[in-house]
This record gives C-alpha cells, structure tokens and sequence, in this order.
C-alpha cells in the first residue's frame, strides 16, 4: 500500500459523487481511492488504513467526512490530510487550505509541512473544530436530509425560525474556569471559525491546549440568534449576556434531553464531558499556516 490514502465522501446519493472521484484520481496518481457509501464508513476504513502503516490519510469532502476519518486515525502515527469539497469546510479555511482548489490541496497533501493541532473530545469522541450544545444542535436535529437537499443552507435558518418560539433549556456548567455556571446555549470551539467565514472564537488557536467556549445565559432563542449576529460582526464579546472564558475541561449537564452536535454532525444529548489532547493530531497545512 503506497504512503497515502485518500477517503471520499461524496455527499450520500449525490450525482457528483463519480464527477469527484475521477477528479480526484486525475490528480492523485496511483493513490488508493476509497469512497464511502454510509454514515461510519469513513471511521472505519480510516483506522483499518491507519492500522496498515499509511503515513497519510486523506479527507475527502466536509467537516462531517475530516471528523469520521479523525476519528478512525486517533492514535496512530498516521498524519491528516484535506481535500476540501462541498459546503461547508470551515477547518479546512482554518488552517489555511481553499475549498475546491484540489490542486493546491493535493500540493500540500504531497509536501511534508506538517502542524500539531490540539485534539478535543465530547464524551470520548473527537472532534476537530467546534461542538454546540442546544439551539445550533436541536436545529441540526429537526434538518432531514432531504429538507437540506431541497433547500440547502436556508433549510438551518427555516428550522432555527421553528424552534425560535420554544423555551430554550437550562444547562449546567461545571469548569474551574467558568465565568458563568449556567446557559441557555453553549458553543465550544477549538478554531476560531463557526459555520463559515466567522471569526466567533476571538482568541482561539488550534494548538494551545484550550478550548474557546462562548455561553448565551438565561436568553429566549429569538434573542440569542440577535446576540450570535452581534458575536460575529464585532471585534470582542462586550455584552453582559454572553459570556467568553476558555479552559482544558468542561462538563455540561441538563435535567433535559438537550441535543449536542460535533462539527456540525448530531452527536447525542447531555450530560457532556469535554477534554483536549494538545497538539496529538497531525495535520498536513501549507508552509505559510498560520
């Protein structure tokens, strides 16, 4: 087996699946291609390439597809790559990689510039750029697949209208670092980007052993969606209803059901223990990174 594998993930029951691979055949000469067909796959056959000794392993598609396959090679010596396609690749933008410019990427995947990135965890699993707990994970919950295909990004903010008028839950927040003990939504990053372009974690870095956490207290849905507008568009966290602290370990409990999402995936429900490994996950980035 060649030092590289590539996993793609083509987006379950799109017509460009067989368009991607072929483009990415074109460009990884004599590469194993292995392309996935359900939820899991890609976890799975990461750790069985990871298991075999290959150097690199390569995520082709989103965030969900870098997360299955970060999980299958945790542990092992093997080093992370990035093949950015489809919507949404906010860790890609975090590390400085374009999306869809698979020439430029695969460049980097050949070169050997590598980053230590930290490694978080959700209840044991890993993660690589952001978990929420509450609204943003309630909204990934009640999104069907074929309500996403039909209306793309929009179908978020239609299922975010839906659950505006709701009473949002009562989160416990436990971190000898909290500045706050209690929340109507927590996000919980390791990059500084949230669901796109947005610099939401002010002072965050991938490799400094921390995580950003910014808590939404005691606020009606429709006035967080108002405060998330506010977090994005300033500089720093002002406001007295949003509270931003970063710490190595959080613990997140409810006397509800309230859903958590990791990297925009639905992962389960509360109580949630967060952990970070710093610096465990070897990514393949361009040599000007930051």
């Amino acid at each position: 087996m060649s030092n590289t594998a590539i996993i793609l993930n083509p987006a379950a029951g799109s017509e460009q699946a067989e368009r991607w691979r072929e483009r990415i055949e074109s460009i990884a000469h004599g590469c194993a291609v292995f392309t996935t067909s359900r939820s899991g796959e890609a976890e799975a056959l990461a750790r069985r390439v990871a298991g075999k000794g290959v150097e690199k392993i390569v995520a082709a598609g989103g965030d969900g597809t870098i997360n299955e396959v970060v999980n299958g090679l945790a542990g092992s010596n093997a080093a992370l790559g990035l093949l950015p396609l489809g919507t949404v690749n906010v860790f890609a933008m975090e590390l400085g990689l374009p999306a869809n410019n698979l020439e430029f990427c695969w460049e980097v995947i050949q070169g050997d510039n590598m980053r230590f990135v930290d490694l978080p965890s959700a209840n044991g699993k890993y993660f690589v750029q952001l978990a929420g707990v509450g609204l943003d994970a309630q909204v990934v919950k009640e999104t069907s697949l074929a309500f996403k295909r039909s209306f793309g990004p929009l179908s978020y903010l239609i299922s975010a209208a839906q659950i505006a008028a709701r009473e949002p839950p009562r989160l416990f927040i436990q971190s000898k670092n909290a500045s706050v003990d209690e929340a109507s939504f927590v996000l919980v990053g390791n990059g500084r980007h949230y669901g796109g372009p947005f610099p939401f974690f002010k002072h965050a870095v991938l490799d400094d052993g921390l995580f950003d956490v910014v808590a939404f207290k005691r606020l009606g849905y429709l006035e967080i969606i108002k405060y998330l507008q506010d977090v994005v568009f300033s500089s720093d966290i002002r406001v007295p209803e949003v509270e931003y602290f970063q710490t190595p370990h959080l613990r997140i409990t409810s006397d509800q059901d309230v859903p958590v999402e990791l990297d925009g995936e639905l992962f389960g429900i509360c109580p949630v223990d967060f952990q970070i490994r710093a610096k465990a996950l070897r990514v393949l980035t361009p040599a000007a990174s930051p």
